[in-house]
């Protein structure tokens, strides 16, 4: 690319891993925060990440690496985060740099805890950026795929959708193909909610539930999706476009979804902090159990797999009751 603006990515996770590596194809340099700095030291010898796709080798020349966060964000035009979103607020509360003059972009699967807020809503009401500076990157993409270089696609959504052309083409490559969206918040709603029914696919499979039920529940997850989008953010929109549907599948299918693997465990029977403590990476799926439960209080969707998520996790009823009354609420 001949004209380009300067990007920065905060996190240190598979997900903001898998960004770096598609942005280094069409950009000289990119800044890249992440918080452990013995994983800056490893990437600067040995060229990969330690921790996450250590199968990815990056040219570190193309790499400016820091543990400041102002000192990435000073740098770049475009940031993009990729850090779970329960960490969300404690990195915003390191930055002193202005974000007036940037432009936001969320790789950020979940609702931030302390204001039960997507993250493009969090940037908005918080730092009073507009709409047309804040955008989102979503799915169906697997970081792992990314990794393989197994072809994948990106929706990249955003008020101004020059901006949302720039980080499509920035993106782009030969095994990535990005589009465009104008649905900011309703994809960024599909992101997270997705998250809980593969934590509802994956309690179904711990509970010895076959193919025949996750495909209803699937279903039935895709309407509950349009039916809670709809609530809170009235738009048209097709919810089966990658975006949503797409999305929604390969999370809630695929060996690589944390989500998924999240709800495996618990419909085997382990708690939720044995569950946690398990795994190494965060299944955004708990915190959005959460949140779009309490959310959904005010709007009043008809949710019964989020209810019964939730009912799970939170409330600590017993899964196989829960599931068997779900098995009812469903066709």
């Amino acid at each position: 690319m001949t004209d380009y603006p300067k990007f920065a990515v905060i996190g240190g996770g598979s997900w903001a891993t898998a960004i770096a590596k598609m942005l280094c194809v069409n950009l000289p340099q990119i800044a890249w925060y992440m918080r452990n700095e013995d994983a800056i030291s490893h990437l600067k010898i040995h060229h990969h990440n330690p921790n996450y796709l250590s199968s990815v080798e990056f040219h570190v020349n193309k790499l400016k690496l820091t543990s400041d966060i102002n000192e990435a964000v000073a740098y770049a035009d475009y940031i993009i985060f990729a850090i779970p979103s329960a960490f969300l607020s404690g990195e915003l509360e390191k930055m002193t740099v202005d974000l007036k003059d940037k432009v936001i972009f969320s790789a950020i699967k979940g609702i931030v805890p302390e204001t039960s807020l997507i993250v493009g809503e969090h940037f908005h009401d918080t730092y009073d950026l507009d709409y047309d500076n804040i955008g989102v990157i979503t799915g169906p993409c697997h970081a792992e795929e990314v990794a393989l270089e197994r072809l994948s696609y990106l929706t990249i959504a955003c008020g101004d959708q020059h901006k949302a052309q720039i980080v499509a083409n920035c993106l782009s490559g030969n095994y990535i193909k990005a589009k465009t969206s104008d649905d900011i918040i309703g994809t960024e709603y599909a992101a997270m909610l997705k998250n809980i029914y593969a934590i509802a696919a994956g309690i179904a499979h711990g509970l010895g539930y076959g193919d025949n039920f996750q495909s209803v529940l699937m279903s039935n997850g895709i309407r509950e999706m349009k039916k809670f989008i709809k609530k809170v953010h009235k738009m048209k929109r097709n919810i089966n476009d990658s975006a949503y549907l797409g999305d929604l599948l390969v999370t809630g299918y695929s060996v690589f979804s944390r989500n998924r693997m999240f709800g495996n465990m618990i419909g085997k029977g382990y708690t939720v902090k044995s569950a946690m403590m398990e795994m190494s990476m965060v299944a955004e799926g708990y915190y959005a159990a959460k949140s779009a439960w309490e959310l959904n209080q005010t709007h009043g969707a008809k949710t019964p797999i989020i209810d019964a998520v939730h009912a799970i996790l939170y409330e600590g009823k017993e899964a196989k009751k829960v599931f068997k009354k779900l098995t009812e609420k469903l066709d």
